[in-house]
């Protein structure tokens, strides 16, 4: 009975907890903005230092009424779905457009129709053959229609990921069978338990990759209450896993060495990449949301064997506890409001491991701005940083970056065309003036061994988007929250 009740909570919280106190609270404190510290000065002792401009607060737009900021953007409602739907996938084979919530309840979305031709259950958990206890948490498709359902089965102590397969048959009906699961792992029993999420199925077809997000906020010990001793990151969390998509009945260890071994291991050292897609050049990238402290959410173009950092690491800033003499008391980028914080999780650790030896971390894309570019210093400060001449590494700490989708097929005109677009599910909380909740588009250029990007807020307003798809030049998407309203954004062509 204890799982049956552990699964309902689950359930109810749905992506809260996948996103772990990323995600919005209805009592987020209105946004201020703190006093600028000065900079030393670097000219004669006699120069007057000039303050570098903070951030600045916004009005924030009625949440659940999203309002374009292009002319040549419309935005509609198309469907309500009630709510806490976890995922909107296209299905390139066919054009149709999917939806899922976390009971695996699998829907059609036809936006052209009407009445009850509109929306149509095709799958429950138990047409898929899942498991009892089964939290679905991914969506993805092949080219070829194959559908990959990825969730979790999960109890207080535990966790696995399963991920069920349903091959499209020449009769249009799908076979189910079991691509892969992980061994049963020690979970943390905390929101920081991510869990397996985000998939996506290679452009030729061959591989399935997924996210198994970490189990801790920031690299510290999470024991379960005494279940997992001395337990930090295991080789099955936060990690982005490949797996071949004609496999059958895999199961991956929690073995770090049989892992790299058997090729499953993909790379390394992603906090939470809720969201993969293959952008330009058939390359893989993924979001990743930042933890409870005020370090930047990223864009990661993953590339097999790399290792982007976490614990050790986020965005371009060192995690904090890796310095001996750390201390709270003069921690700037710390806010009270923040569920990590509250625990009292941010301490000096003197056992924290150090990092790997001979890893060279990569560092996320940078954002040259001009939306979702803010940072915050270690004295605390908040700059808005393509106002002051900096770049972000990758966006603005909290707003949970999801729905990452590529415009691959050139579908759109004007400065769209080629772009990738992503929906911000929104702060928890804090004093940062960008609260997310809005779509974004971005534009990627190559520049020597990694890409930059641009970044444009295209629309605001959303409630708690979760996931979008893009068929054409009409991207749609998913909000979390209350009405569950599913949005056709008509973009230019």
């Amino acid at each position: 009975m204890a799982t049956l009740s552990f699964r309902s909570l689950w359930l109810f919280l749905g992506i809260g907890l996948l996103l772990a106190a990323c995600g919005p609270t209805a009592n987020a404190p209105t946004p201020t903005t703190p006093t600028a510290i000065a900079e030393a000065p670097t000219a004669a002792p006699t120069a007057t230092p000039k303050p570098r401009p903070t951030a600045q607060a916004v009005p924030t737009p009625e949440i659940g009424k999203p309002v374009a900021l292009r002319d040549d953007i419309t935005i509609t409602p198309v469907t309500q779905t009630g709510g806490y739907f976890v995922r909107l996938k296209l299905d390139p084979s066919s054009n149709t457009i999917y939806y899922m919530n976390g009971n695996g309840d699998i829907f059609t979305l036809a936006p052209q129709e009407t009445g009850a031709n509109k929306t149509k259950r095709v799958y429950t958990a138990s047409d898929i053959g899942a498991p009892s206890g089964f939290v679905a948490a991914g969506l993805a498709f092949g080219s070829d229609g194959t559908m990959f359902v990825l969730g979790n089965v999960t109890t207080p102590t535990t966790n696995q990921v399963v991920i069920q397969k349903g091959t499209l048959g020449a009769d249009g009906e799908r076979t189910w069978t079991n691509l892969a699961s992980t061994e049963v792992y020690p979970a943390s029993g905390t929101q920081f338990d991510h869990n397996g999420n985000g998939i996506v199925v290679s452009p030729d077809g061959a591989f399935v990759y997924f996210n198994i997000g970490s189990r801790t906020d920031h690299g510290e010990v999470e024991d379960a209450n005494g279940a997992h001793p001395n337990t930090r990151e295991l080789p099955l969390t936060s990690a982005i896993f490949r797996v071949p998509a004609n496999a059958e009945n895999l199961v991956l260890p929690n073995d770090a060495e049989k892992l790299k071994a058997e090729g499953y291991l993909f790379a390394d050292g992603t906090r939470n990449a809720y969201d993969l897609a293959f952008g330009p050049d058939n390359q893989l990238f993924a979001i990743d949301n930042g933890p409870d402290a005020d370090f930047a959410d990223e864009l990661n173009w993953i590339q097999e064997g790399k290792h982007y950092g976490f614990p050790w690491r986020f965005g371009n800033v060192d995690n904090p506890k890796l310095d001996p003499n750390y201390d709270i008391s003069k921690d700037g980028r710390l806010q009270k409001d923040f569920f990590a914080v509250q625990s009292g999780l941010y301490v000096k650790d003197p056992s924290y491991p150090p990092p790997p030896e001979g890893v060279t971390f990569t560092d996320p894309i940078i954002n040259v701005g001009p939306d979702a570019d803010m940072f915050r210093e270690a004295d605390g400060s908040i700059y808005d940083a393509s106002e002051i001449g900096e770049v972000a590494h990758s966006f603005t700490p909290h707003r949970s970056q999801l729905g990452l989708v590529f415009d691959n097929a050139n579908a759109l005109g004007g400065d769209l065309k080629g772009n990738g677009f992503m929906v911000s599910w929104g702060a928890a909380a804090g004093i940062i003036p960008d609260p997310g909740r809005d779509l974004l588009t971005f534009k990627l250029t190559k520049k020597g061994d990694t890409y930059e990007m641009t970044t444009q807020q295209l629309a605001v307003g959303f409630d708690h988007p979760v996931d979008a798809a893009l068929l054409g030049n009409k991207l749609y998407v998913l909000d979390w929250g209350s009405r569950g309203t599913i949005w056709e954004v008509t973009l230019p062509s």
